[in-house]
């Protein structure tokens, strides 16, 4: 690490044309259509740059691959807790900021540091060690075919909205245990988090659906992550167990949305070349459109200064892995895709454990939708899908897809449109009741009738 010692900054005055522009946005649709173009620009600064992550959010942006392992490999002098963010400590960030669900702190073990940092991984790493690659994939496959069923007699669907996103959300659920009711909650909660859609609201029943979850393990455990992570050594708190849960949900399921739709619209658009395979477009995704773009916030723990750019103490400090993955100096490991060059899975000691299972899921996932609907194709071309604003994710916002209709091979129950979850507006959705393939028993006199949630009516199938 380069010297702290530095020049005082000079802030520009108010309306001076220098106090404009200073930080390159990462929000908005310029960003979202074309990331890279702004990641070369931001090149022009040197190995990290000033963005805004959001109105009123600043940070520094890591765009150099060896800068960003300079300062994931270096916890000593870049904390991950973000009660250091001195902005936040000051009332200089926004407390509506859209981006401050992914940065405020929770005590897990992605925004702790030292030997708090490392009992929390230990209990989360062992936890996931349990997890059985056979047992795993039968989870996937039975879930893609609950999934696909949905909508393979249609002969169209997106797979983004009715797949890539609700397979994820349904295989935790699965994983940690849920019943009926508080899986219907978790996934509700998780989709409206990950679509910003009220999203106080949808934190508050996070919380309280995985603190019932925490609650029902400790009484009644079983085979499952919940109940391994009650029953680890660690000894966590129930609030702790919360705040485990609540991260390995946002870092399964979002990056796992958008590993399985990118790689879908590779293979589908046919750009990584004829006869690719799955996983080829897997590392390709990863190198190329990582589902995690700019995330890892770091803060550095004094003033510094990296390669010629000052990094003030307790300032937003964001890898780019997108950038970092698009060096220039990485010329040659790119020309062969190597596995262990690209950063989509983080470095050092808050390296994503889980990137095993992570790919199995997605090889499972594509594998079995790709052998039930062997004629899918885009419905539109690649050059029109359309990405998902926002700094921190790569991922579509749909994927239309058109295929010849395939007989579902279970009874489809009512399955409700609250999950967050997205279809095709001019066909009806898998809930809908024109889709359903028997009549539906009347509510009792005086109740509305209530759709059932996605994992709920996922239980009523298969009885798990």
């Amino acid at each position: 690490m380069d010297s702290p010692q530095r020049p005082a900054p000079q802030s520009a005055p108010p309306g001076c044309p220098m106090h404009v522009g200073v930080s390159t946005p990462l929000y908005g649709e310029m960003f979202s259509a074309d990331p890279g173009a702004v990641y070369d620009k931001l090149r022009a600064h040197g190995p990290a740059a000033p963005v805004e992550l959001a109105p009123g959010v600043d940070a520094t942006l890591v765009t150099s691959h060896e800068a960003a392992l300079r300062v994931l490999q270096n916890p000593g002098m870049f904390a991950r807790d973000s009660r250091r963010w001195a902005a936040l400590n000051e009332g200089r960030v926004p407390l509506d900021s859209p981006v401050l669900p992914m940065m405020f702190y929770r005590p897990n073990c992605l925004f702790t540091d030292g030997a708090e940092h490392l009992r929390l991984r230990k209990a989360v790493t062992e936890s996931l060690d349990r997890l059985n690659d056979n047992r795993l994939n039968r989870h996937v496959e039975r879930i893609a075919g609950y999934l696909i069923d949905q909508f393979s007699a249609l002969g169209r669907a997106d797979l983004l909205n009715d797949y890539a996103k609700l397979l994820p959300l349904l295989l935790f659920n699965q994983l940690f245990g849920c019943p009926a009711d508080i899986g219907d909650r978790l996934t509700r909660s998780m989709s409206a988090l990950f679509d910003g859609l009220d999203v106080m609201q949808a934190n508050e029943d996070l919380t309280s659906c995985l603190m019932d979850l925490v609650a029902l393990k400790r009484r009644q455990p079983g085979d499952d992550i919940t109940s391994w992570l009650i029953q680890h050594p660690a000894g966590l708190r129930d609030e702790e167990l919360k705040d485990q849960l609540v991260m390995l949900m946002g870092a399964g399921v979002e990056p796992e949305r958008n590993l399985i739709g990118n790689a879908l619209l590779l293979l589908l658009s046919g750009e990584g070349g004829s006869g690719l395979r799955i996983e080829e477009a897997l590392d390709e995704v990863l190198w190329n459109n990582p589902p995690i773009a700019n995330y890892a916030t770091h803060y550095p723990m004094q003033d510094l200064n990296v390669g010629g750019v000052p990094m003030d103490a307790g300032s937003p400090v964001v890898i780019s892995f997108a950038a970092a993955n698009s060096d220039p100096a990485l010329t040659d490991a790119r020309l062969t895709l190597s596995k262990g060059a690209h950063l989509a899975w983080g470095a050092g000691p808050h390296a994503c454990p889980a990137k095993s299972p992570a790919q199995l899921i997605a090889l499972s996932a594509i594998e079995c939708l790709l052998n039930a609907l062997p004629d899918v194709t885009l419905a539109v071309p690649a050059e029109r899908v359309e990405w998902r604003p926002g700094p921190f994710q790569r991922g579509l916002v749909s994927l239309p897809v058109r295929f010849s209709p395939v007989a579902a091979r279970t009874t489809r129950p009512v399955v409700g449109a609250d999950t967050g979850s997205g279809g095709s507006s001019d066909r009806p959705s898998a809930g809908s009741e024109s889709a359903q393939p028997y009549p539906q028993a009347a509510p009792a006199a005086g109740r509305a009738p209530q759709k059932k949630g996605w994992w709920s009516s996922f239980l009523d199938v298969f009885r798990v």
